[in-house]
């Protein structure tokens, strides 16, 4: 059977059979509704013959409809056991499907564990810790150098704030005490204070 092509595959195999039985399936179905409507013909029949009196006719089509009715039944049967042979076949597709899965995977991992060097790992790990040290403590003394030079610019901004708060307390324009001489300062300073006091 394969000597010219390819051999099927378990799954090929399984997915063919699948589509074997749903193809019996719909042939059984659609038998047994043509039954069923032969069923309702028959009855209709054996009405219209016992309201003419014919009751012979009607005994007669009485056991076609048991006939008929016991092969809907078988029919029914059929097709339950064919849908349980359909579903072991779709559990058997499932499994086969996870074992190719789980073979793949398998082979991936060992071609991972073949090519991870533990030795090779580690090393590299510790010197990424080192370097990663390193550049923390270089970071570190960044941040102290800026944060001092951010205090002394701020300690020189807070001295002069307090030295002009207190000149206008005692009504000294610096301004105008830069232009003006040594002497007219220190009377100016005095006369302020005395003004302040008094």
């Amino acid at each position: 059977m394969f000597l010219f092509g390819k051999q099927k595959t378990p799954k090929e195999v399984l997915r063919e059979n699948q589509r074997d039985l749903n193809k019996s399936m719909r042939e059984i179905d659609r038998e047994r509704m043509n039954l069923q409507n032969q069923e309702k013909k028959i009855i209709m029949d054996i009405k219209k013959m016992a309201k003419q009196g014919q009751m012979n006719s009607a005994k007669i089509m009485a056991k076609d409809l048991v006939r008929t009715r016991f092969h809907i039944q078988k029919f029914y049967e059929m097709r339950t056991q064919l849908q349980a042979v359909s579903l072991r076949i779709q559990t058997l597709q499932s499994t086969q499907s996870m074992a190719e899965a789980m073979k793949g995977v398998t082979k991936a991992m060992m071609v991972m564990n073949k090519q991870m060097n533990l030795p090779q790992f580690t090393k590299i790990m510790m010197e990424f810790e080192q370097q990663s040290d390193r550049m923390d403590m270089k970071e570190e003394m960044m941040n102290d150098t800026m944060d001092s030079v951010m205090e002394q610019d701020d300690e020189e901004e807070k001295s002069q704030e307090i030295l002009n708060q207190v000149l206008d307390e005692i009504g000294i324009d610096l301004a105008s005490q830069l232009v003006d001489t040594p002497t007219a300062t220190a009377q100016t300073v005095s006369s302020a204070h005395k003004v302040h006091n008094g």
